[in-house]
């Protein structure tokens, strides 16, 4: 998995700042805390402000969310770069791909995701297509070893991958009806690929 950092300040706005709606929605989460916990809201805060920004995380909304939680930068820092739920350079207007590369992903044929997204969208991971539409990451485990290789796109899993239907799957981003998440195979969720192994009847 790569290094975390922030953008490069060329690519940093100016400045960031809660819609009305959003901080009054902010006001209210944070409310619910007691004082001397509210900065328990800056996860919360933090994904609110990456929704807003056009799906990733500037430092000025990273600043401004310490202000508001009376928090010290580098604390909320610490929560942006730990988690890779938070987005920290622009990412493609359609779908940022996360890959899952971690060991039951990899012995199940994710260098094969991580090699589709390296032809289809470029070939190092933090840059967005030529077209502006994608981009792509390596991460840690995602959590679906079951359905192993899988990949998160903006909220949803997408699993039992193989580079013909990933490719697919980014087939229907660009049309802009992305397919179903889950499986991308005939299985339920987790259960055994061509359906039920036991208790397939039910004694009266």
């Amino acid at each position: 998995m790569a290094n975390r950092r922030l953008a490069p300040p060329e690519k940093q706005p100016d400045s960031f700042a809660f819609t009305k709606e959003n901080l009054d929605w902010a006001k209210v989460l944070i409310a619910r805390y007691p004082e001397d916990r509210q900065q328990s809201a800056v996860i919360p805060l933090l994904w609110r402000a990456q929704e807003q920004h056009h799906g990733w995380l500037p430092q000025k909304a990273i600043e401004n969310v310490a202000q508001m939680l009376g928090m010290a930068y580098i604390r909320v820092l610490e929560v942006a770069t730990f988690y890779t739920m938070f987005l920290l350079s622009p990412v493609g207007k359609k779908a940022h791909v996360q890959v899952c590369g971690t060991t039951p992903c990899m012995l199940r044929g994710s260098d094969g995701i991580i090699k589709a997204c390296k032809d289809r969208i470029h070939h190092d991971p933090f840059h967005v297509s030529v077209d502006g539409n994608f981009s792509w990451e390596e991460v840690e485990c995602l959590g679906a070893c079951v359905n192993a290789p899988m990949v998160l796109i903006w909220n949803d899993t997408y699993e039992d991958l193989t580079p013909e239907n990933f490719n697919k799957v980014l087939d229907g981003f660009a049309e802009g009806n992305p397919p179903k998440p889950g499986p991308q195979v005939d299985r339920q969720f987790s259960a055994p690929v061509g359906g039920a192994t036991t208790l397939k009847t039910v004694k009266a």
